[in-house]
């Protein structure tokens, strides 16, 4: 009989030669503590491999745990490491059938596959992924799998791996449950969080503290683990992103650009032609968005050609695809440089709303009056064209907010009023923002520029004051801010917002609203 071997203890993971020169961009991926019953050889490729998993490097888990499988065939969570590297847990289910054959070549049948687990602790962990991909819908078995691991927490509360794969399942059933109470992730984040202090550079603590808290009110809980996982795994495109959550939910955007060109890097040196392109286009999609607020406008045109270009690589990959509309969209919208659009049938809802405000904004209200008329066939078909989660409210919004601005051009104020009071109704339906604003003109922030026009500025800072709660130190809404503290006669606090617009914008001497942040501040001197 083979003899029980435990090892690890805080081990720090190294690069290791497999059947080739070694893989230095698996060298820096954290620290975890995860024995089992492996041959040294096959552990240190497992522990490799979960480390990564810890941070979403799926492609890169896979590899280490087929290693550690080559080395000791009979090796049971070897193979439960690779069950989970097809799981996307954060995400609806789109690959049972891997996992399955994965599982599959440990044993024909679960019961072959748990008598190959020589610790009650290892089968617990086996028979938590046979619910996970057995029988049943995909939220089903992931409520299941949650609560085989909520079980194995209860046996094992001192094992630090155990309680991290337990707080990622309470994640991942919020999401099947469709649970927006926040009660899941509060208790996963608390658990990480305890895993953290235990081991300050444990990948999955560190990012599932930012999965937990990743909404504007409890961000700040998760900043210190957010600065912890940008310097874990850098060859891992999804840690370099994870941290940018949170960076995004403070204003940090210096950090929101470079932390998703460092995320882009690491996911296209990875890519090869088949794999999906999600990673890099979700670190473009949001370092488009951080440039932006910077200012650089420059950056923000480079990163649509970066995704053009993977459009073409991928040969239309529908994640690349979607992406366009939303970016271009983007840019016409945060740079002010009205561009109006062809409409179609076809068109996307983010291209009606920048098409929308660019024809009110340059006096062409006929075509905002067919955007709109677009984006209300769209909410009567119950379409949500093409735009990514709660896509059918979102159309509504951004339906409303057309036509506000539309009845804002025909002078209808009161119009206007109502329509956008509806769309601040669908917002509050929608979990509050955790990227890039969405719609692209967020619905707090026009509001505030329509009660502007409308000679409403004391309910236009209440706007503006709401929108920077929900995303802080975004210029659009400091500069909308301080534009209405002007109009009240409040130049103290205008003063406060023209100085941070001039902080953001610092260097971007070409822009309207920087130039009038520095002649309200010159004025005063």
């Amino acid at each position: 009989m083979k003899s029980i071997r435990l090892t690890s203890a805080l081990f720090a993971l190294v690069a290791l030669t497999v059947g080739g020169p070694a893989h230095t961009q698996f060298e820096n991926v954290g620290t975890i503590d995860f024995p089992t019953s492996a041959t040294e050889e096959a552990q240190q490729h497992f522990l490799r491999g979960v480390a990564i998993l810890h941070s979403f490097g799926w492609k890169q888990a896979i590899e280490q745990f087929r290693a550690a499988q080559a080395i000791e065939p009979d090796f049971a969570l070897a193979y439960w490491g690779e069950s989970l590297s097809y799981n996307h847990p954060l995400q609806a289910e789109v690959n049972a059938e891997s996992p399955r054959e994965a599982l599959a070549r440990l044993g024909a049948t679960m019961d072959e596959r748990l008598a190959k687990a020589p610790t009650a602790r290892e089968r617990g962990l086996l028979e938590a992924v046979e619910m996970l991909w057995g029988e049943g819908s995909w939220q089903e078995r992931r409520v299941a799998y949650m609560d085989a691991m909520a079980r194995l927490y209860e046996q094992y509360p001192a094992d630090d791996e155990i309680a991290t794969f337990y707080a990622l399942s309470m994640l991942s059933g919020a999401r099947a449950l469709a649970d927006d109470s926040l009660r899941l992730e509060m208790r996963a984040g608390a658990i990480a969080l305890g895993v953290l202090e235990r081991n300050p550079s444990h990948p999955g603590a560190a990012h599932f503290v930012i999965h937990a808290f990743d909404d504007p009110l409890h961000a700040p809980i998760a900043l210190p683990a957010a600065y912890v996982f940008a310097d874990i795994a850098p060859a891992v495109s999804h840690a370099r992103h994870m941290p940018t959550h949170i960076f995004i939910q403070h204003g940090m955007w210096d950090r929101v650009s470079t932390g998703n060109q460092s995320a882009y890097d690491a996911a296209q040196a990875l890519w090869q032609p088949g794999d999906s392109v999600g990673d890099a286009v979700h670190s473009l999609d949001w370092g488009q968005y951080g440039d932006l607020q910077l200012g650089d406008y420059e950056k923000a045109r480079v990163w649509i050609d970066r995704l053009e270009a993977i459009i073409d690589a991928s040969e239309g990959q529908a994640r690349a695809v979607m992406t366009l509309p939303l970016m271009e969209a983007r840019y016409v919208v945060e740079t002010e440089e009205w561009r109006i659009d062809e409409i179609t049938d076809e068109t996307s809802p983010h291209t009606l709303l920048a098409t929308g405000l660019s024809a009110v904004r340059t006096g062409d209200v006929e075509t905002a009056e067919s955007a709109e008329e677009a984006l209300a066939r769209l909410v009567a078909a119950g379409s949500d064209g093409g735009v990514m989660r709660s896509g059918r409210l979102w159309v509504q919004v951004m339906h409303k907010q057309v036509g506000a601005l539309v009845r804002t051009a025909h002078g209808d104020a009161d119009g206007a009023v109502q329509l956008m009071d509806e769309a601040l109704e669908i917002v509050a339906q929608i979990r509050p923002p955790n990227g890039a604003a969405d719609p692209v003109k967020p619905a707090y922030e026009l509001y505030g520029e329509i009660l502007l026009e409308l000679g409403r500025p004391e309910d236009a800072v209440a706007k503006f004051e709401t929108s920077l709660l929900r995303m802080p130190n975004r210029p659009r809404s400091v500069l909308g801010l301080a534009r209405a503290l002007e109009q009240m006669g409040d130049e103290e606090g205008a003063a406060g917002q023209y100085e941070i617009l001039n902080a953001i914008w610092d260097g971007r001497d070409s822009f309207t609203g920087l130039q009038e942040a520095r002649r309200f501040l010159m004025s005063r001197n």
